[in-house]
């Protein structure tokens, strides 16, 4: 195992970088529409959008919660018709659960939303220069936020 030791210019440059990607994380936040639903339902409608068809012990998997501390949002978006919940037909013991059409025009709305005040506040304060760089970091951001270091 090589260890590679951080210097002062690094750890300011990762944090430069935290704190600013977590800026545009408020702003995003900010510019979501109220449909009712706290930020944590959001993102397990989401995260059960991208799973597809899966279990509520997957999805706590998946989002680092135990899945007792699902059973409420679970719950309430059953009831609020963005989600269906079926047994498993192979293990009658099982539960699935996947995202209605209501949940997948829930979602949509709330990332259009979103995604044009943030085309409009990169349009309005970015230069083209700047705007055609952020472009060129979008993927690089995805794979870094897609790798999964060792903890």
């Amino acid at each position: 195992m090589v260890i590679h030791r951080s210097s002062p210019q690094t750890l300011s440059a990762a944090t430069e970088l935290r704190e600013s990607m977590m800026a545009v994380t408020r702003q995003l936040r900010r510019h979501r529409p109220d449909n009712g639903l706290t930020l944590s339902q959001m993102q397990l409608l989401g995260e059960i959008s991208r799973a597809g068809v899966t279990t509520p012990a997957e999805l706590g998997v998946r989002l680092h919660v135990k899945v007792q501390s699902l059973t409420d949002s679970l719950n309430d978006l059953v009831a609020r018709g963005l989600i269906a919940r079926r047994p498993d037909e192979n293990d009658r013991r099982r539960q699935l659960v996947e995202i209605t059409d209501g949940g997948v025009a829930l979602l949509e709305a709330d990332r259009a939303e979103r995604d044009a005040w943030l085309h409009q506040a990169m349009r309005n304060s970015l230069s083209e220069l700047e705007f055609d760089l952020l472009m060129l970091v979008a993927p690089i951001l995805r794979k870094l936020a897609e790798a999964n270091p060792a903890r």
